[in-house]
């Protein structure tokens, strides 16, 4: 992590030793592992939020006592499913993995699982809370899968918004 200041010597001469202009270097930020930043901006808070609702949603569901089994095992699959698919993308934007592995559209593929993984949260969250009874873990459960879902909406709005977007208009200027 070599952020020190270089040299950069102009061609001007005025009859003395060339000028010297200090200028920090740029080059250390692709050289680091971890992108340090990406923890702080509102996309990774927001896949962080994401992932701790998930996680509630499903203990709070795995530690009740189920009245219907189908609606519940699909409840956990899903939210197991995108818990782990934002722990995929979080961990490939740390690490920097979308600039090595550039044959991947990787707005595109994060967008698609946000559209489908958010499509059949909402769809568990609402058989989970149909088939909850007034069981406290059950609602809990489907409350934070709903919450998850909101979640999720964001993160997909605001992909597409900066992916596409910005694209689009940016040809026209």
């Amino acid at each position: 992590m070599s952020h020190g200041a270089r040299v950069i010597r102009t061609g001007v001469s005025s009859g003395g030793p060339p000028p010297v202009t200090v200028a920090s270097s740029s080059a250390g930020s692709d050289v680091e592992l971890m992108d340090g930043g990406y923890f702080r901006s509102c996309a990774g808070m927001l896949k962080v939020a994401q992932m701790i609702s998930l996680l509630i949603g499903f203990i709070s569901v795995n530690n009740s006592s189920w009245t219907d089994y189908s609606a519940y095992s699909f409840f956990q699959i899903v939210t197991m499913c995108d818990l782990v698919m934002i722990l995929f993308f979080y961990i490939m934007h740390i690490f920097r993995v979308y600039r090595k592995l550039t044959c991947v559209s990787w707005p595109l593929a994060e967008f698609l699982h946000y559209l489908i993984g958010t499509i059949l949260l909402l769809i568990g969250s609402i058989v989970a809370a149909a088939k909850s009874y007034n069981i406290t873990g059950l609602v809990a459960g489907a409350t934070f899968g709903f919450l998850a879902t909101i979640l999720c909406v964001i993160s997909m709005w605001s992909s597409y918004k900066v992916s596409c977007i910005t694209q689009s208009t940016s040809k026209y200027r």
